[in-house]
């Protein structure tokens, strides 16, 4: 054991502290250690709630069965390969995914240019519509709840087309229907398979 050493004798020894400095010193600790651990913690509550919210705007977003209103994302439509011409109204759409199959459902009304312009961007013109060919099947029709005859169906002639491409391209069924001359509806569905 080696023995213990004095301090220099010329070295004043500190005072003892007294019980005002003590406790200003512990409060400054422990607002450090409140801050160091507090901040942090606070953040990351926040951050989890906001990523909960954003998984329930996701889960309701997703989780809708039929036709919302609006126009589908500029991504949606360049990957499915469906041009809504401008102008347009009553335009929905609906998206379904699965390991074989996506599609996107799509209906818009339009004027005679406008379906003239969204035929020409398909590729196709008002030749290729067939009447009375509904080449949007029963599946289809049920997931999105149109009807082209029967009761509760549009009156006015429909004209079908389908525009096939090799996959992983989709491929188009669409019905165009002239119940209302002046503003034709217009209705697709872009399948692609992954």
């Amino acid at each position: 054991m080696l023995p213990h050493q004095a301090g220099p004798p010329d070295e004043p020894r500190r005072p003892v502290e007294d019980r005002r400095h003590m406790i200003r010193r512990r409060a400054l600790t422990l607002l450090i250690i409140v801050l160091l651990i507090g901040i942090p913690a606070g953040y990351l509550v926040i951050s989890a709630n906001q990523s909960r919210d954003s998984g329930k705007d996701k889960e309701k977003k997703y989780s809708a069965t039929g036709l919302t209103q609006g126009w589908p994302s500029k991504v949606q439509r360049r990957l499915y390969q469906v041009p809504v011409p401008h102008p347009a109204n009553q335009v929905a759409w609906y998206e379904t995914n699965n390991w074989k199959t996506s599609r996107l459902y799509v209906q818009f009304r339009t004027t005679h240019d406008g379906l003239d312009a969204f035929l020409a961007d398909m590729g196709l013109d008002r030749h290729d519509l067939v009447k009375d060919e509904l080449p949007i099947g029963v599946r289809d029709r049920e997931v999105t709840g149109w009807k082209f005859a029967g009761p509760g169906a549009r009156s006015g002639p429909n004209y079908g087309a389908v525009r096939e491409q090799k996959n992983p391209r989709p491929t188009q069924n669409m019905v165009v229907n002239f119940g209302d001359p002046a503003y034709p509806m217009v209705y697709v569905v872009s399948r692609t398979v992954p």
